[in-house]
């Protein structure tokens, strides 16, 4: 598919720029790893080149979580917890000194592998980044910060089986059009995805400057590809969605599949349960924006880091006003001649206007902070708003939980079944879920 299959074509390009020798090397490599792999049962953390192949550190599947839940947790300084030790090994570049990683393998208390090869690796950087590829599918990797979106499909469970299969196939496409728009403007987003069963998480592969800010600009086409759709459609077969975008931590594993690992990569930590979290109860249509500090949003070649992070707030107002160069693409035949966004506001204590940012309580007690995203399309002289407005928000003081959001009162007096329900949840010990203004 468009934007996914850039991870299988750009090794492709690599072993064309590979010699043959190389070549022998990497594929000797890769055997002797789906060997030792063994369908999942261990994983690769680091690997180190030697004069007569490499040598690389495999770990049972079970290992990471034995190690880090050994002291990690009761370290009082962070980085030298096992946690802490653990993602920075599996975060970024694998390769290690060699001295490097003999210290991880005493640390681990863990013997290294040696795999001979025919001829020493190159340090060609096309051979270096093909054999971190070949590592990274049968390891474990963790990736501090990342944007995220998570695009879910309102009532999903509801609909028959082949209404669903159009549901999702339309949401497909409209990840692939979008993706197609952006190309065309010069900006080519390598996007993966993983489904959710009634929806799906979609990011960014590319760790550019520009990689988070790009994948917002792409859901934001995605939305109003979306919703121009459930105009068109009739039926059920255009999906009505709500959606998120966060910005944090997570792994990423490739699964296993039969005897070989997964061509595409599964994610799963912080920051996919909060978007979780968050869309579960959010309403159809809506548009959520997770609370994060990232880098500040810019386009362009440079590759100077910023040292200063900034908050969901500055990074939405940095993207919106790079909106406009955004005008020209179409949607179902019609021009975009002006877009923007914004973070709905109101009015704080001291009378000053600033975004409404909205606490969510979870069914385990858990909360979590977002805002709400309100988008605006003059496509072809007609104005298309996307998102939520302020009437739809709860307001501050308010409780909106899941029974309200199906269209019963908090006012209306309890049913039988109500207050059952209210008696079950007392003796579970649950918590009810909650969204208020914060």
């Amino acid at each position: 598919m468009p934007g996914e299959g850039n991870g299988v074509d750009d090794s492709a390009e690599m072993s064309n720029a590979i010699s043959i020798v190389q070549r022998g090397n990497l594929k000797a490599l890769e055997t002797t790893l789906r060997r030792q792999w063994r369908m999942g049962q261990n994983i690769v953390l680091c690997w180190s080149s030697d004069e007569r192949g490499v040598l690389v550190i495999f770990v049972p599947h079970y290992f990471l979580g034995n190690y880090c839940a050994d002291g990690g947790t009761t370290s009082t300084d962070e980085s030298g917890g096992n946690e802490a030790f653990i993602r920075e090994l599996i975060s970024g570049e694998r390769r290690k000194k060699r001295e490097a990683l003999f210290a991880v393998s005493a640390r681990l208390d863990v013997s290294p592998t040696f795999i001979k090869l025919e001829s020493a690796l190159s340090e060609e950087p096309q051979v270096l980044d093909a054999v971190e590829h070949v590592i990274k599918r049968y390891g474990l990797s963790y990736v501090e910060n990342r944007a995220v979106i998570l695009f879910d499909i309102v009532d999903f469970s509801l609909y028959t089986a082949f209404e669903q299969a159009s549901q999702l196939n339309s949401l497909s496409y409209s990840l692939n059009s979008a993706y197609n728009k952006l190309l065309a403007q010069g900006i080519e987003i390598n996007f993966a995805r993983t489904t959710t069963g009634d929806g799906y998480y979609v990011w960014n592969r590319d760790f550019s400057p520009s990689a988070s800010q790009d994948l917002f600009v792409f859901m934001l086409l995605v939305v109003a590809d979306n919703t121009v759709a459930q105009v068109a459609s009739k039926g059920h077969t255009v999906p009505v969605i709500r959606t998120g975008y966060h910005i944090g931590g997570h792994y990423e594993l490739y699964q296993a599949e039969g005897v070989n690992p997964s061509v595409f990569s599964y994610i799963v930590g912080d920051v996919t349960i909060d978007l979780a979290r968050m869309l579960d109860m959010a309403q159809a249509n809506q548009v959520l924006i997770g609370e994060f500090h990232c880098e500040p949003a810019r386009w362009g070649t440079s590759t100077v880091k910023s040292i200063t992070a900034v908050s969901a707030v500055t990074f939405i107002n940095a993207c919106s006003r790079m909106l406009p160069s955004m005008r020209g693409i179409l949607l179902s035949g019609k021009r975009i001649d002006a877009i923007s966004c914004r973070l709905t506001e109101g009015v704080g204590t001291d009378g000053g206007s600033r975004p409404r940012r909205f606490r969510i309580v979870d069914k385990h007690g858990m909360s979590r902070c977002c805002y709400n995203l309100q988008i605006d399309i003059d496509l072809a002289g007609k104005n298309l708003s996307l998102g939520l407005d302020q009437d739809e928000l709860p307001s501050r003081g308010t409780t909106k939980t899941s029974e309200k959001r199906s269209g019963q009162t908090v006012d209306a007096a309890p049913s039988a079944e109500e207050l059952f329900d209210d008696l079950a949840g007392l003796l579970k010990k649950t918590v009810p879920k909650t969204i208020t203004e914060d």
